[in-house]
């Protein structure tokens, strides 16, 4: 029972629970001892919720007495150290905060509590340092399981966690994702608040990041949008745009465009083949489809690189920068043209597809060290317009590696993106 506990994914472990044929204790127990397991190797959860057992407790307490339960009652889930949650701490990838302890949850992290989750833990960031040991790929530890939503990668991938929340700026959820193989959204910019997200995200400095979903089936991440989703005070981005329901979407007639491949990265030649064969299933399914030019993949790399050269505050209140400004102001405002030049080009591409596949990157979960920027080559053209974007595994490299694959959407039809990613996943042979 444990061992199949381990592969069920949040949506079904939440109905088990509510049918009473499994407990919220032996579920989080069984995800707990998992963590004790592969963590050593892992490095993947860096702080223990001592809560958690507790709160499973009450959550089996609650369902006896016949109280209202939320769509993730008495289910466990994960979050990225960069995302606050109350009493435990929240280094964020900083030695000053190596004992940061947020007096409040972030709404993301309280809106799943409220939905009846349970929380397991805090999930490990970038290469760890300089507070927490390097995060390892859950099948080879001399590999990188993707940054910087590593740990939240990993240890979903290594059955440790059925769920979780990550954050993406450039990539940060979708690559980590690809490596470990695990489903995966980035929701469109301004659907889920970042209030609560260390470090701090203005609306106006950063329209990129945004908070978004990790799981272990393409199907829980629109329970858990749904959860996280909405409007916050402390968020002014967020726009209450309602979320279209995935089961309404119908895939026949969709237009959907394909590349993979780039001027610049030799894409290997099974990245390639899983990209074709996800275009092709979508085809089968009813989709029209075609190749395009892959839209340009280096002008969004020169523009990110701008933006990290900016400064930006630690604070939202005051300005309090920290680093070295590398970026002048005439150099600001010509990225800030280019950005927004970027995104007409395309708003005019995506007026003639609905939605875009491609790959994550162009090779799976490289060895330590042997890394840079480049990686999130076909990851940083839908951060700087904002779309939403679905990862799932659709391949497998000769090293017996998952390679996912992207489906980029027009803005808030998360639930096109979303459809198309259970699609794949159950083309793939994933359970239904």
């Amino acid at each position: 029972m444990t061992a199949a506990l381990l592969r069920t994914c949040a949506t079904d472990l939440a109905a088990m629970i509510a049918r009473r044929e499994v407990s919220s204790v032996e579920v989080v127990r069984a995800h707990l001892d998992r963590i004790d397991a592969v963590n050593p190797a892992a490095h993947a959860v860096v702080q223990l919720d001592p809560e958690a057992i507790g709160a499973a407790h009450e959550a089996d307490r609650a369902l006896a007495a016949g109280l209202p339960c939320g769509p993730l009652h008495g289910v466990p889930f994960t979050v990225k150290d960069w995302i606050e949650t109350r009493g435990l701490i929240c280094a964020a990838g900083h030695a000053e905060r190596h004992d940061h302890r947020p007096a409040r949850d972030a709404p993301v992290v309280a809106r799943m509590r409220a939905a009846g989750a349970i929380l397991l833990g805090k999930t490990n960031v970038t290469d760890g340092a300089p507070v927490y040991p390097r995060p390892n790929h859950p099948a080879d530890p001399d590999r990188s399981p993707g940054s910087s939503s590593s740990g939240e990668a990993a240890i979903i991938g290594a059955g440790g966690s059925p769920m979780g929340l990550a954050s993406d700026s450039g990539g940060s959820i979708r690559w980590p994702a690809h490596c470990c193989g695990v489903p995966a959204l980035k929701p469109t910019t301004g659907r889920v608040p970042n209030t609560g997200h260390f470090p701090r995200v203005g609306h106006l400095s950063d329209p990129r990041t945004t908070i978004g979903p990790m799981a272990r089936s393409a199907r829980d991440l629109e329970v858990i949008l749904r959860v996280i989703g909405g409007e916050d005070p402390g968020d002014p981005a967020v726009a209450p745009v309602p979320l279209g329901r995935v089961a309404d979407v119908s895939l026949a007639g969709l237009r959907v465009g394909w590349f993979a491949s780039a001027a610049r990265e030799a894409v290997t030649p099974e990245t390639v083949a899983t990209v074709r064969a996800a275009a092709a299933a979508l085809r089968a399914l009813g989709c029209v489809v075609s190749e395009i030019e892959p839209p340009w993949l280096e002008e969004s790399l020169r523009i990110t690189r701008a933006h990290w050269a900016r400064r930006s505050s630690i604070s939202l209140r005051e300005w309090s920068p920290f680093g070295v400004a590398r970026l002048g102001e005439a150099a600001i405002e010509r990225s800030v043209f280019e950005w927004e030049r970027f995104s007409r080009r395309m708003n005019t591409l995506m007026a003639g597809v609905d939605l875009i596949v491609s790959p994550v990157a162009a090779r799976p979960a490289p060895r330590h060290g042997e890394w840079d920027e480049t990686e999130y080559l076909f990851t940083l053209p839908f951060s700087l317009t904002g779309q939403p974007v679905a990862v799932v595994a659709f391949g497998v490299s000769p090293e017996g590696l998952p390679i996912g694959v992207q489906l980029a959407a027009r803005r808030w039809r998360d639930d096109q993106a979303l459809a198309a990613a259970c699609a794949l996943e159950r083309a793939r042979g994933a359970p239904a």
